[in-house]
């Protein structure tokens, strides 16, 4: 008989109950517990991480010269001035995060290495009931909590897309996915091709053109860039006068959502000359003798996919050296040296970097049950992109294509805590978005239009999104400027919040 047989079993692991479980500690999920410890003082919560540290895609994602394509005035929270160069390095981000943290008190509320597996809703005792795992003891972890605030983002940190391309297994380099770039990788003088043309190659190709021997960026089809200097000369006129840093966040930040609005606009209105003013500005590096029609002029219009802004058109400058190239085609297969492509061109490589998107997550890969029932969480209606149809009690955090993501965390933010103290109030103690009667036949359509957004992970995931209505209420509309305004005039009394 082993020694250990007749030893009593293991006690269960202790549960702990919060007012509020917030999920994740990127961007929003800072940005939720700064919230509630401003907005609804005396509420307990916690905010549980997978990662060894807060931060989110700044910290997951350490290919060579990782930066924000949105500026940091408005990327930034409302509520903490940002007082460097707009666009920012992943480094410089963690940091502000960490300010945040430190001067509000919310580290003791981070719990890391903690990797959510269920989620259970219990009309019993109007509770979230949450099981998960630690990564650093293999512990099983258990918590209740009367509110569930999502805000793990929208992809899968554990491993990006990479399409199955024909003989991938000959390649005798390295196919390498930005998402999980290694740290020993050596492309010093070696011959590296960037698979894409978003954002993330935009920052790479850069960073890493003046080390190799040679980086081409292939791509299927152009992208839209917008190009500019990485400085906002009113905020350094403004630093000049010694104003304020608080009130330079708050002038320079409204000054670049009016921008924006008026851009967004005329890209819908008037879709060709916002697209001759880009091409012109990514000409100008480039040089009139430059293919522009072939490797910068997308057949979209603008913002069906996100721009991507490159700050002193460096990757343009990388281009127009000679130290990167563009070449668009389709793969027709690797090959043991490279790459074949489909009109005839071959491709040698040392490394192939795939920077070919992420998968879809959209409630992070967490099993739901709502009584005992999975959640299909494509068979609900969401409602503004924050809450869903028949779910109890939880909020989810999902930014902006066209406008800084953090814009959209702050209003979601604004109006959960709205909702927590309205419900303290009335004395209730469940929450759920319903379909009104006038919403009964209501169309129900896709997450969002492919007119209006279609970019690949997307449309690869669309199907695992909640429907929207064809009524603001019930969908993800993504204009802030229309937003900013219309969720702090949501009326919590409507017949689309059924309180219990």
């Amino acid at each position: 008989m082993p020694k250990d047989a007749n030893l009593p079993p293991e006690p269960p692991p202790k549960t702990e109950h919060f007012d509020v479980v917030i999920i994740g500690a990127g961007i929003s999920g800072v940005g939720a517990a700064y919230h509630l410890t401003k907005q609804c003082a005396g509420t307990s919560f916690v905010v549980l991480e997978t990662q060894e540290t807060f931060g989110g895609t700044w910290w997951t994602h350490r290919f060579p010269g990782i930066r924000s394509d949105s500026d940091l005035y408005t990327f930034g929270y409302r509520f903490k001035p940002w007082t460097s160069a707009p666009i920012a390095t992943a480094d410089e981000i963690l940091k502000y995060m960490g300010e945040v943290i430190d001067e509000n008190g919310i580290a003791p509320h981070i719990r890391y290495h903690h990797t959510i597996r269920a989620a259970r809703w219990s009309s019993d005792d109007n509770r979230w009931h949450i099981e998960g795992t630690r990564s650093d003891t293999g512990e099983t972890v258990r918590f209740t909590t009367n509110f569930l605030w999502m805000c793990q983002g929208y992809y899968r940190h554990s491993e990006g897309y990479t399409p199955e391309w024909p003989g991938m297994e000959r390649f005798k380099g390295r196919i390498v996915h930005p998402q999980t770039w290694p740290e020993e990788l050596d492309y010093a003088g070696k011959k590296v091709v960037v698979i894409g043309s978003g954002a993330t190659a935009a920052t790479l190709i850069p960073a890493i053109a003046g080390k190799c021997a040679h980086v081409t960026m292939l791509q299927r089809s152009p992208t839209f860039f917008r190009t500019g200097r990485n400085a906002i000369e009113l905020a350094d006129e403004l630093r000049r006068l010694q104003v304020d840093e608080t009130w330079i966040h708050e002038i320079v930040r409204r000054k670049i959502l009016y921008e924006q609005s008026i851009f967004t606009s005329r890209s819908f209105t008037e879709p060709e000359k916002v697209k001759e003013e880009l091409l012109s500005g990514v000409g100008a590096y480039l040089g009139s003798d430059y293919d522009l029609k072939t490797h910068f002029t997308p057949r979209y219009r603008p913002w069906r996919q996100r721009i991507a802004f490159i700050p002193d058109g460096d990757l343009l400058q990388a281009i127009r050296s000679g130290k990167a190239s563009v070449v668009t085609d389709e793969i027709e297969s690797f090959t043991d040296s490279g790459i074949q492509l489909k009109r005839g061109k071959s491709l040698e490589a040392d490394i192939i970097v795939t920077a070919t998107g992420f998968h879809l997550s959209a409630l992070g890969d967490i099993a739901f049950a709502i009584d005992g029932e999975p959640l299909a969480f494509s068979e609900t209606v969401t409602y503004r992109g924050m809450m869903f149809t028949g779910v109890p009690n939880m909020a989810w955090v999902f930014g902006y294509f066209r406008a800084s993501w953090t814009l959209r965390a702050d209003l979601v933010a604004d109006f959960v805590c709205r909702l927590l103290n309205h419900m303290k109030e009335r004395q209730v103690r469940r929450v759920t978005p319903t379909l009104r009667p006038e919403d009964k036949d209501m169309p129900l359509l896709p997450w969002i239009d492919p007119e209006n957004f279609n970019p690949g992970y997307m449309m690869r995931g669309m199907h695992l999104l909640p429907k929207r209505g064809d009524k603001p209420e019930w969908q993800h509309t993504q204009d802030y400027w229309a937003e900013k305004d219309g969720f702090p005039a949501i009326d919590l009394n409507d017949a689309a919040f059924v309180y219990a």
